[in-house]
């Protein structure tokens, strides 16, 4: 890939432009296409629309050209049954991608593999024609049900959206497939005729954690006949929730053996590094990989677009830049103008349903006719709302939307002119992925990157090497953490007692885990093996995207209405007393959230700002796993305890980002068992840094937000998963000591990653602060817009002389003298990303900063976290 550095002021497909300041306010783009336009514009010309104007070219940092690829034909396997051929020609393919016919060569063959090639490649063909094929052969059995396929899902609209594929694919073979989806949402008197009928089973890993493997004799002629497992999307499946995917597929297989069926495993994946390893990880069994992809891709033109600086002030008087929410806002308003079909993927949830409330808006001045046409999506919609949404996109009628990452897996929304990425998603994998939803019918696609106003978005949108020039990142996951591991050994003992035979297929911890679940009276031991003693379902004890609890649903006080649900972990940041609540372009204010009885009573109100929670974090040493010297600083890797209490929220002005006040909240503390890094410095190393007592607190601040936000470029992991503590003498170490952890139970790999790579880490991180042009420290270096201490103290040129320091005595070669066994096993480059929005109970994420310096919470432009696992399944 060539790349196109550009300074301020000009873009290759632009002439020179004069810019003048920009304040938060910008002129939409008024011109529409020309009525007969005709073809489709190319990216270039869609790019250069959205840049018109004296105070837009400046905005493009830089742009990447990939050109277009032609693609490479083969023959399908011989044992493909004719029928299953005519139909997929029937369908207008008359002949695969030679990287399907691998895949479909390998699946025959009984050999498990993982295609891993770009976005709208035909995975889905791949794993299907051997399936189909398969399922043909199992209708000729007496009973019409010889061979069945089970496909996982990480979303219930992929699952809706393969059920239309593979039923309008195997249309022509008339009764011999037939597929059905069992999810939370499938009606009560369609799941018996599932049960008995259908071959090809849709579901997701939620459904079968807890539906399915604990009904399993209900389910036992399916699985007896079980010849397919079909995993998509398994890139997905990573850090704690990938975790938990591992061991429900575990229990899956052992439940099989109990039936006497072993199937196949086909993965599908976007790309990513190592996808055999990563997904011999995640099922158990050797998995052959596929990576070359074969088919043909049309032009992609991808911008970096960095949002121009604001008149308005920020805490402790910081320069502000225009939110990524509003100018995202703006882009897709002029792209819905020009006619370009769009999604705009939003990090949160409210930030998805803020940018769609003001492009209808601003729609609504240029023709009355548009804001229909532009919606929002994400997780915590009714099934109803969610598939009528579907639709509308899947046949057009939409030309703008604004969605979380529950759109960004293999949903076909073929025909997309356009993406816009509102904040770098957190991993490489992940914005290819979002990226790669534009021009899915061979045609050209642009993509936009809007940065956000953090160091690592801004260091990002200057440095596109980081971007265009690097690698995906490796999938990994850890099924061996005793906080994922345990809960599975109850609900395998409540399925089928478990023997010592089973413990290898459960990984080695688990025969130490055993006598302490028997401790704990949670499993007894007979002469058979282990058995389940509780009256309350096993399969209750986790949720496995670590959302911690049962949902809280969010009710219109007035009338009683159930408007949504919203992730337990979640509710203390996004639905406490005074929140602002936005669902489907509605506005609602929390009047009392109820912890007891899971509930957060709304009303409908139009207030002009938003808000954003806060809280403290403090934390204690458990363990030191690991101690490096560097020179007389020490790096450190172990567990801790982190105590975290939301203690108040801010109101922002809508767009601006402007804070108008602080409001206290009364909630109790909760406590985390996690894994971190930490360093500390000497009385020395501050002397040789010119780091006083007076400005100790605020560089060791500074360095702690600064290494947060660059931390997911290392660890693959997203902010707000991760939590910070900064104190200028902890007790457990007697030291200044800046730590970095974990947000989930156990670990989710993100700070061994950052303990393996921390001489880069931090290198980065030093970088990204001395290279940003404020003077004191602004939202793109060292300010975290979520401080609880209102981001005081900091000083930023005390970090930047401290983190030289530190460095000088960072050994030669880091990666030799800090691997550890996880990462020599194959743990190495941890990738997690939560299925969920608003992450975890846990205290630990992106953005808060507590009394003590930490930087602990959720959240993207003051709004809650992710949203990739949207209507997670469930009985």
């Amino acid at each position: 890939m060539a790349f196109n550095h550009l300074p301020a002021g000009v873009h290759d497909a632009l002439s020179a432009l004069s810019v003048t300041p920009v304040t938060h306010s910008v002129p939409m783009a008024s011109n529409r296409l020309p009525p007969d336009a005709g073809a489709r514009p190319t990216p270039g010309m869609i790019l250069e629309r959205l840049a018109r104007g004296a105070t837009r070219a400046a905005r493009i940092t830089h742009t990447e050209h990939l050109p277009p690829r032609i693609g490479s034909h083969a023959d399908w396997p011989e044992r493909i049954r004719p029928e299953v051929i005519d139909a997929i020609r029937s369908a207008g393919i008359e002949r695969p991608w030679a990287h399907q016919a691998r895949t479909s060569e390998h699946a025959l063959r009984g050999e498990s593999v993982v295609v891993a090639t770009g976005t709208a490649s035909g995975k889905s063909l791949a794993y299907l024609a051997p399936v189909l094929s398969t399922l043909l052969d199992g209708s000729e059995a007496p009973n019409g049900r010889g061979a069945t396929a089970l496909y996982l899902a990480p979303t219930k609209a992929l699952a809706a959206d393969q059920r239309r594929a593979v039923g309008e694919l195997a249309a022509p073979l008339g009764t011999a497939v037939r597929p059905a989806v069992y999810d939370g949402d499938t009606p009560v008197e369609e799941r018996e005729w599932v049960r008995q009928y259908a071959n090809y089973v849709l579901t997701n890993p939620d459904m079968l954690h807890r539906g399915i493997l604990p009904s399993h004799p209900r389910w036992s002629s399916f699985l007896r006949a079980l010849r397919y497992v079909v995993i998509d999307e398994c890139h997905s499946y990573r850090g704690v929730f990938g975790s938990h995917v591992a061991q429900v597929v575990r229990r899956l297989r052992r439940v099989c053996a109990r039936y006497g069926s072993e199937p196949v495993f086909l993965l599908a994946s976007a790309t990513a590094a190592e996808p055999a390893r990563a997904a011999t990880r995640l099922t158990g069994v050797p998995v052959v990989e596929i990576t070359e992809d074969t088919s043909p891709r049309g032009e992609l033109v991808f911008a970096l677009w960095e949002p121009p600086l604001t008149e308005l002030h920020g805490e402790q008087g910081a320069p502000v830049r225009r939110t990524a929410t509003a100018e995202t806002a703006d882009l897709l308003t002029d792209l819905a103008v020009q006619g370009v079909r769009t999604v705009a993927f939003v990090r949160s949830r409210r930030g998805a349903e803020l940018i769609a409330l003001i492009a209808q808006e601003r729609l609504a001045d240029v023709d009355r006719s548009l804001p229909g046409r532009v919606a929002a999506y994400r997780g915590g919609y009714l099934p109803e709302e969610r598939r009528a949404l579907e639709r509308a996109l899947h046949k057009g009628d939409l030309l703008g939307l604004a969605a979380t990452t529950a759109l960004e897996l293999g949903v076909d929304v073929s025909g997309l002119d356009a993406v816009v990425i509102a904040g770098y998603p957190g991993t490489r994998a992940s914005l290819w992925q979002q990226a790669g939803r534009a021009g899915r019918s061979g045609q050209g696609a642009l993509a936009v990157l809007v940065a956000r106003d953090d160091p690592l978005d801004t260091y990002l949108v200057h440095h596109p090497e980081a971007l265009f020039d690097q690698p995906v990142e490796s999938t990994v996951l850890d099924p061996d953490n005793p906080y994922v591991l345990a809960p599975h050994l109850c609900a395998a003992a409540a399925e089928l007692p478990l023997t010592e035979a089973d413990f290898p297929l459960f990984g080695p911890a688990t025969a130490g885990l055993m006598p302490q679940l028997e401790a704990a009276a949670l499993l007894r031991r007979r002469a058979a093996g282990w058995h389940w003693t509780r009256r309350q379902r096993a399969a209750d004890l986790t949720d496995i995207r670590g959302q911690g609890g049962s949902p809280v649903q969010v009710v219109e006080a007035g009338t009683g209405r159930l408007l949504g649900t919203v992730d337990a972990g979640a509710a203390h940041t996004t639905v406490h007393d005074g929140a602002v609540h936005l669902h489907q372009g509605r506005t609602y204010v929390v009047q009392h959230l109820d912890l007891d009885d899971d509930v957060a009573l709304v009303e409908e109100a139009n207030p002009p700002y938003s808000t954003t929670a806060r809280d403290t974090t403090a934390i204690s040493i458990l363990e030191t796993d690991t101690e490096i010297p560097w020179g007389d600083a020490r790096l450190c890797f172990g567990s801790v305890e982190v105590t975290n209490q939301v203690v108040s929220f801010l109101r922002r002005k809508l767009i601006t980002g402007e804070v108008l006040g602080e409001t206290k909240l009364d909630l109790p503390p909760r406590t985390l068992r996690t894994r971190a890094v930490w360093w500390t410095v000497t009385e020395d190393q501050l002397d040789a840094a010119r780091v006083g007592p007076q400005q100790l607190g605020g560089a060791l601040h500074a360095a702690e937000h600064a290494s947060i936000g660059m931390l997911p470029l290392f660890a693959t992991c997203d902010r707000w998963d991760i939590g910070g503590v900064s104190v200028p003498l902890h007790p457990d170490t007697l030291l200044p000591t800046v730590f970095v952890y974990d947000g989930h139970p156990g670990g989710a790999g993100f700070a061994e990653r950052a303990f393996h790579t921390a001489a880069e880490w931090l290198t980065a991180t030093r970088q990204a602060i001395a290279s940003c042009e404020c003077d004191a420290g602004c939202p793109s270096c060292i300010q975290s817009p979520k401080c609880g201490n209102g981001n005081d103290p900091l000083h930023k040129r005390g970090a930047i002389r401290l983190l030289a320091e530190l460095l000088r005595g960072a050994p030669a070669d880091t990666t030799e003298q800090t691997k550890g066994p996880a990462e020599a096993a194959g743990a190495d480059g941890s990738d997690q990303v939560k299925g969920t929005d608003g992450a975890d109970p846990a205290p630990g994420r992106d953005g808060v900063g507590g009394v003590d310096g930490s930087d602990s919470a959720d959240g993207v432009d003051g709004v809650d976290g992710s949203d990739s696992a949207e209507g997670a399944g469930g009985a």
